[in-house]
């Protein structure tokens, strides 16, 4: 899995947040705006947390099966 970094995340989002502005106009397109950009923060902070966390959380299931595992 290729690492995303912060500024690369950033991009994206610019992107998406740009591309959701143009393509709605309505009000209620507004609601569907501030929930795309609430579901792309949720989704830059799970990528950043997985990235930060995931060797130790990864360590700690192995130490875990081994000593389950036999």
């Amino acid at each position: 899995m290729s690492e995303i970094n912060a500024s690369s995340a950033a991009a994206l989002f610019h992107t998406a947040s740009l591309w959701l502005r143009r393509h709605i106009s309505s009000e209620r397109g507004a609601s569907l705006v501030e929930y795309s950009l609430l579901i792309a923060l949720i989704a830059v902070v799970v990528i950043g947390s997985v990235t930060l966390f995931g060797g130790s959380v990864n360590s700690n299931f192995s130490t875990v099966a081994s000593e389950v595992g036999g």
